[in-house]
């Protein structure tokens, strides 16, 4: 599926008197479900990833503005890539540990990390084994579709 035709289909469910959706397509599972007010938070898995050869408790890490830092897929292994435009949280609510955090070992499916869009909280998991080398994102950063979010080795 194409960004725009996502982007639309969020759209469609958002207006919709649907609580819940999923659909397979090509190999890209998408379920998304409406949070309300009384019940806890939901998730609907997204997969978007290539192979390429934080939240307030999290440390920020601030670079000197005149070193380049190298660009993920320079680097090597296999780089997930935002699947939507959202805000990115790493935790499955504020105060909860992360999904995943640099050296952790991911299997494939498991979550890494969430995306909120439209007010639907929707899963990134992995489509790799390995372990986690770099976090690309901050925890409630805007990412655009297709931004880096991991590096798994």
């Amino acid at each position: 599926m194409e960004f725009n035709e996502i982007k639309e289909l969020i759209g469609i469910i958002d207006s919709s008197n649907l609580r819940s959706f999923e659909l397979s397509n090509n190999g890209a599972f998408i379920k998304m479900s409406k949070n309300t007010a009384d019940t806890a938070s939901t998730s609907a898995p997204i997969v978007a990833a290539e192979n390429i050869s934080t939240h307030e408790n999290q440390p920020v890490v601030q670079k000197p503005e005149n070193i380049e830092k190298p660009k993920a897929e320079s680097l090597g292994g296999n780089v997930v890539k935002a699947p939507l435009v959202g805000t990115f949280y790493s935790s499955p609510a504020p105060g909860k540990p992360d999904f995943v955090s640099v050296g952790s070992k991911v299997k494939k499916g498991d979550v890494l990390c969430i995306i909120e869009a439209m007010k639907i909280m929707n899963e990134v998991v992995s489509q790799f084994d390995g372990e986690i080398a770099e976090v690309l994102a901050a925890p409630e950063d805007l990412v655009e579709y297709g931004k880096p979010l991991f590096r798994i080795v």
